[in-house]
């Protein structure tokens, strides 16, 4: 006699989470954007382990297939700091590093040592390798002497020493680092390589934000501006955050909850060559002073005019500063 399951008789509850997959994926005509609380309630349970992963699979494609709003970005973010148990550190500036470099080597990692050298107390963070071909951050700090700090009291005391530390989202946001690593499960990032460049979870006077994608640059000005944050967020070489002064930039930025937008023309007259592999020798050596290069020279001091810009000095007196600091650097590696 053969054994069957039983009929079910009884409707089954719907699971808590359902209803925000509902909101995203009810079609053309009746889906729509996640409002701010629905997103913070909604990352709430994703980060206290309150989802099915078939849950998270869906709505994290879902959110990609329509593209995040800032409402939905900031709503996450408030998830996630009101979940953080950090310290009360002095940082002046927030500094994602997720994307990884290929066509140049990593400049802005220069331009974030001498940046700390005059004092400007700087926290990185990032997400690890996860695209084959790209120079990641966390491949270079041992060669650069970048603190890699696994411990909130590690990032205070590298800050108070040399101005500079980084710490892996995996340390501090294990549930968010998961999400990124689906990416070669889902075949596609998902928002939360987005969402990682808005947390700021130290509350630094300014964070720095750079994104490739055309048009995310806006939405993501706006959600740091809900938020109440001072921003700036530029289309960075690679997606990192470092001036390409092979062409314009468009500075997204928002003070006070008020958006400000700013035009730099490129610094180049006509484009350089990219380099034939990414020698980090190379890198040490345009710090130490022994090459001359004018692509890095260019994108390392803009990238610290960047810096100093949204810090609240003019471009002119940012520039003026960012020379000043360079020539002045110590140069020892």
């Amino acid at each position: 006699m053969t054994d069957f399951p039983a009929l079910t008789l009884e409707t089954p509850a719907e699971h808590p989470f359902a209803q925000f997959v509902r909101i995203l994926g009810k079609g053309k005509r009746g889906a729509r954007d996640l409002t701010r609380e629905e997103a913070r309630e909604a990352m709430g349970m994703v980060l206290d382990d309150k989802v099915e992963d078939t849950q998270l699979g869906a709505f994290l494609m879902l959110l990609r297939h329509k593209e995040e709003s800032a409402e939905e970005m900031a709503g996450f973010t408030e998830a996630l700091r009101e979940r953080l148990q950090a310290p009360a550190l002095t940082v002046d500036l927030d500094w994602p590093t997720y994307a990884g470099k290929k066509r140049h080597l990593p400049w802005y990692l220069l331009a974030a040592k001498c940046l700390a050298q005059n004092g400007v107390r700087i926290f990185m963070h990032g997400g690890g390798a996860h695209t084959a071909g790209r120079l990641y951050t966390e491949q270079l700090l041992g060669e650069l002497h970048i603190p890699l700090c696994r411990t909130w009291q590690q990032v205070g005391s590298a800050l108070d020493n040399g101005g500079l530390a980084f710490m892996p989202l995996m340390d501090w946001a294990p549930q968010l680092q998961k999400m990124i690593d689906l990416r070669n499960t889902m075949g596609l990032r998902s928002p939360i390589h987005s969402l990682a460049r808005i947390l700021n979870p130290l509350g630094a006077r300014c964070g720095l934000q750079s994104i490739f994608h055309p048009g995310y640059q806006a939405v993501h000005r706006d959600a740091s501006g809900l938020l109440g944050d001072t921003a700036i967020v530029v289309k960075g070489d690679g997606g990192e955050i470092e001036i390409n002064p092979d062409a314009d930039s468009h500075l997204y930025g928002t003070t006070g909850g008020q958006s400000w937008d700013e035009e730099w023309p490129q610094l180049s007259s006509q484009r350089h060559v990219k380099p034939a592999t990414l020698d980090v020798e190379h890198l040490k050596a345009v710090w130490r002073g022994d090459v001359v290069d004018s692509y890095p020279q260019m994108a390392l001091i803009s990238t610290m005019a960047l810096a100093l810009r949204g810090l609240g000095q003019s471009r002119e007196q940012a520039f003026a500063t960012a020379e000043q600091y360079w020539a002045a650097r110590d140069k020892s590696i």
